[in-house]
């Protein structure tokens, strides 16, 4: 093979693991548009919804608190198979599904799946190729992420019997995954101690704990918007702007993390600290849009929200990543990846959760209206802090 031909083949290395990302997401977002029909038949609360989804992302914090350095010990390629294998298996359930607590299994097998997964295949990323495998650990989630919402909907409108069928696409889909990561080279050498990388435990390296830190307001609100567009919008479409279509409750956040994957596309060029403020800022206006949007039940004003948050969403998730994830070492970026997930993924279930009790308690719209307020005020003392102490941070300006 000539020089040029295996550095092409080398490239597109990252790329096996992005799609084996995209395809996670996509099987972490595909139950939303559906909870609706789960809800319809079999009459649960908006507490246990919330629940059904806020159990997936505590089950993946527990793996990434337990096996994000797994893979620095074992190796990336049996770490990302067993997660594929989980995974599928969690497929099966969602099949078999005939109850809520069905659905609390199947999202907590899932959810492990994915922890073990998403810290796993973003440090193959990274060890691949550092500034490929950042753009790809940006871009692959939010393209799963629409994919899922998406195909599920379609699926949901044009198939008969559309909830055993959706499972099955993402399980041959995860087949596809695991066969491919087999053509992929192992770029972590094995080495003692993977009994002792179980014990919960994940740290920073301290010479990025203090731009680690500095992101850390706006990727927490980045990933509040984002659990309470993947756990409530569907319904809140329903209960509040009285609309029937599944298009529209699916097809808001696939907005949402289609724009983010525009937002990321354009911004690769531009200082990372830049993004990360300019991100914050249309996350900002584009929640003050969605909470405007709700208050006057206004479609339009919904997708517009959508569309100028869903760009905020992926600038300031490119910012954070950029900041901090090409800056560890190979021996540390299954470590730093598996914190950075812990915190994006508790940003992204705890509110939530909180959510829909608060939803029971006080009604859908003050609920909307408490989540959005906390939002935006996390977003402008996390800029005002941002750009008061730059000179300070020492933020990486490039990633």
């Amino acid at each position: 093979m000539s020089i040029s031909r295996r550095a092409s083949v080398h490239e597109a290395l990252p790329m096996i693991h992005g799609l084996s990302l995209m395809i996670f997401l996509a099987a972490a977002t595909a139950p939303t548009p559906l909870y609706r029909l789960y809800q319809q038949d079999w009459h649960f609360t908006t507490p246990w919804l919330t629940g059904v989804f806020a159990i997936y992302a505590f089950t993946l914090v527990l793996a990434l608190l337990l096996g994000a350095r797994l893979s620095d010990h074992l190796g990336r390629r049996p770490v990302i198979s067993s997660a594929i294998v989980l995974n599928m298996l969690a497929m099966g359930l969602f099949m078999q599904a005939h109850s809520v607590g069905w659905l609390l299994w199947a999202r907590a097998l899932q959810g492990a799946a994915t922890g073990l997964a998403t810290a796993t295949l973003g440090a193959a990323m990274l060890d691949l190729n550092r500034q490929r495998g950042a753009v790809i650990n940006s871009v692959a989630p939010m393209l799963g992420m629409s994919i899922g919402a998406l195909g599920s909907t379609a699926m949901l409108v044009y198939v008969p019997a559309p909830l055993p069928r959706v499972y099955l696409v993402l399980a041959v889909s995860l087949l596809l995954a695991l066969g491919l990561t087999w053509l992929t080279p192992e770029t972590a050498s094995r080495r003692a101690g993977a009994w002792l990388s179980l014990r919960p435990g994940l740290g920073v390296p301290v010479r990025i704990r203090r731009a680690f830190l500095a992101v850390a307001p706006v990727n927490i609100a980045v990933w509040m918007v984002g659990g309470f567009y993947l756990s409530l919008m569907p319904s809140l479409v329903v209960q509040i702007m009285h609309a029937r279509s599944p298009w529209l409750g699916g097809g808001v956040v696939a907005l949402l993390t289609l724009t983010g994957t525009v937002a990321i596309l354009l911004a690769l060029r531009q200082a990372a600290l830049r993004v990360l403020l300019g991100g914050a800022a249309m996350l900002l206006a584009g929640t003050a849009l969605i909470r405007h949007g709700v208050d006057q039940a206004s479609a339009a004003g919904l997708l517009s929200g959508s569309l100028l948050a869903g760009l905020g969403f992926g600038s300031a998730f490119l910012g954070a990543v950029r900041s901090v994830l090409p800056h560890a070492e190979v021996h540390e970026r299954g470590q730093v990846m598996g914190v950075f997930y812990l915190e994006s993924y508790l940003a992204f279930s705890v509110p939530a959760l909180a959510l829909g009790f608060i939803v029971q308690w006080l009604g859908m719209l003050p609920a909307v209206h408490l989540y959005t307020d906390l939002i935006m005020a996390l977003l402008a003392l996390a800029m005002a802090w941002m750009l008061g102490c730059r000179r300070h941070l020492h933020l990486p300006a490039e990633g």
